[in-house]
């Protein structure tokens, strides 16, 4: 034979091996086995360890009740690639269900989990580069920015616009826009993408980015997971050092309310916008105690940034920790403010222009109102979460203005105990939301924005993007068999 012959015959065995691996497993019936069988090592079921891990995992209890008949975790984009090649090749009566997940923080069930079907656990996907230029940081789909990303980066004084608590993932945050410390300079997490590398419905893997399939990179900008799996995401960096961040705590009067809503208009004035400062007030009801506190991050390494003046005068402050810190550590101490899970939990969201204190005070009264109902709820903490908008320079596909600075969010959650409660507090949830919706609307205010990551699962985010045809040919043109339509039922579907 001669050593052309050789080395053909060499290059063809890894092709028999498949194809013999392939006719062993024809015999398996359920996406499960086929898996199992093909991609031996990486399938876990009910009871084993690697299930349980993966299942417990999950933030909230809606996601932890459901039982996938496996858990799937692949270890490279291969994997994930010939995953989607065998739900491909299903029956297109009977396509299996899957769900794929990185950091499990979505509230509500099926977000990403699932019943029965096959669930992908991307978090062996982990990978870390940061280019020799050092603009790009290249990590895999399944990174956790508080374990994966930001350790790594925090060495050469750079940062990314990820994630601020501990536990979640690039994923999802991500392709659902992300908010994060840089939003108010840099926009949204989704702003900040180079690239991303994408496993289409055919198993087809592919790049997208400005230069090549923008009409995909956009989509996948917001468009969360109607598109393929990513399996990479190249990331901008930015220069990064110390930073302010930490809380301030308030015991709560009426005064510090009014006080709060004063403040927070002044500070969302266009006239006193500071692109180096981001903040939330977080108003809860924590099983009997009302608590006020204010999540302050400025980029400087400033102790007493003026933009936080007002805050920073009122009074009844149980306790004051902020400091200069990197980012890891501030993430890090989220996990004070943040429980790891929840046993229930719903949340919806809403976006509006700023306005005058008294329209923050009726928001903050309607709130308290809505407390009376529930209060007797086991465990129930209830949250009025504020912040302003990233300021995007609009490369997305979320539809908002680029460059404005005066939009704010608001997210009303609820966590607690059982799941004969959800009722009861989803009427509540739904009742604080259509009030405050009602107040924005009379005084002119509202605008109908939903952020897909704080999102119900009964409200509509992509929705409000403005282009839904747009994204739906996009879906078409990568997905043209609609697997990430009908095969993975979660999340906020581009056709229903």
């Amino acid at each position: 034979m001669s050593p052309f012959s050789l080395q053909l015959a060499g290059s063809l065995l890894p092709l028999v091996a498949i194809a013999s691996g392939v006719s062993l497993c024809a015999n398996q019936t359920s996406l499960c086995q086929q898996v199992d069988c093909q991609l031996p090592g990486r399938v876990s079921y009910s009871g084993s360890s690697a299930y349980i891990s993966s299942q417990s995992n999950y933030y909230t209890g809606n996601e932890r009740d459901l039982e996938p008949g496996c858990v799937f975790r692949p270890t490279k984009t291969s994997d994930v690639s010939h995953f989607v090649k065998l739900v491909a090749a299903s029956n297109s009566t009977s396509t299996p269900e899957f769900a794929f997940r990185c950091g499990g923080h979505s509230f509500f069930a099926g977000a990403a989990n699932i019943d029965g079907g096959v669930t992908v656990d991307l978090r062996s996907l982990d990978l870390f580069e940061l280019s020799a230029d050092q603009k790009t940081a290249s990590v895999g789909g399944g990174s956790i920015w508080s374990e994966n990303v930001y350790p790594n980066l925090e060495p050469h004084n750079l940062t990314v616009a990820g994630g601020r608590i501990t536990g979640v993932g690039v994923g999802g945050f991500v392709t659902g826009g992300g908010l994060n410390f840089l939003e108010r300079r840099n926009g949204f997490a989704c702003d900040n993408i180079y690239g991303y590398e994408v496993v289409l419905g055919t198993g087809e893997v592919v790049y997208a980015s400005a230069d090549s399939n923008r009409d995909l990179w956009l989509a996948l900008k917001g468009g969360s997971n109607n598109f393929g799996i990513v399996t990479r995401f190249d990331l901008v960096t930015h220069s990064q050092g110390l930073m302010l961040g930490g809380s301030i705590d308030f015991n709560v009067t009426q005064t510090v309310l009014d006080d709060h809503a004063k403040a927070f208009s002044s500070w969302m004035d266009v006239q006193n916008f500071d692109p180096l400062a981001v903040m939330e007030v977080n108003f809860v009801w924590d099983d009997g105690a009302w608590s006020l506190a204010d999540a302050i991050y400025y980029l400087a390494p400033d102790l007493n940034p003026s933009v936080y003046e007002e805050f920073f005068s009122i009074p009844n402050q149980i306790e004051n920790n902020l400091a200069l810190k990197n980012v890891t550590a501030i993430v890090e101490e989220s996990a004070e403010l943040v429980p790891s899970t929840v046993s229930r939990a719903i949340q919806m969201n809403y976006s509006f222009k700023n306005g005058n204190a008294s329209i923050y005070s009726q928001l903050f009264q309607t709130f308290v109102d809505a407390v009376d109902s529930i209060s007797d709820v086991e465990g129930l903490v209830l949250d009025f979460l504020m912040q302003p908008h990233p300021v995007t320079n609009g490369t997305n596909s979320l539809g908002l203005s680029p460059n404005v600075t005066d939009r704010v969010l608001v997210d009303i959650g609820a966590a607690y105990n059982n799941a004969a409660d959800d009722d009861t507090i989803d009427a509540a949830v739904q009742g604080i939301f259509d009030h405050h919706v009602q107040i924005l609307q009379d005084a002119g205010l509202f605008l109908n924005f939903t952020y897909l990551n704080y999102a119900g699962a009964n409200q509509d985010p992509i929705g409000t993007y403005g282009d839904l045809a747009t994204l739906q040919g996009v879906s078409k043109k990568y997905d043209p068999h609609g697997i990430f339509q009908t095969a993975v039922p979660g999340l906020f579907k581009l056709f229903t």
